[in-house]
């Protein structure tokens, strides 16, 4: 006789019951176990990244120029290119933009990054 009769009839076993409820379950424990892994996945991605301080700086270069002038109070950090005459800052939150060199402006913001640097380092 076919599952499908045997349930027509009422004569369904519990074996037979629970060994779906069985199944249902690995199922949605094999999900979870997936999503947990897929999570620690990108947390570890994310926190490997660091923060602006810890990335590499060798590996940008200024290609445009930006023109206006930025807080100063954002900026953490700076890099020269004595190639393109420019200075790459850092924000606070890791970006990095670059600006002409040649202004006043530029020249004041990597005074006052320097001298945060140097007091923070007393």
């Amino acid at each position: 006789m076919t599952i499908y009769k045997l349930c027509e009839r009422g004569q369904i076993t519990a074996t037979f019951s629970s060994a779906l409820t069985q199944k249902a379950l690995e199922m949605k424990l094999h999900t979870a176990a997936i999503l947990v892994i897929l999570c620690l996945g990108i947390f570890t991605v994310h926190t490997v990244k660091g923060s602006a301080g810890s990335q590499s700086m060798r590996k940008a270069h200024c290609v445009d120029l930006h023109t206006k002038q930025l807080s100063i109070r954002n900026l953490v950090g700076y890099k020269r290119h004595t190639q393109a005459n420019a200075v790459m800052f850092i924000t606070r939150d890791g970006i990095k933009i670059c600006v002409n060199a040649d202004q006043k402006w530029v020249q004041n913001a990597m005074k006052k990054i320097k001298e945060k640097l140097t007091a923070k380092r007393k």
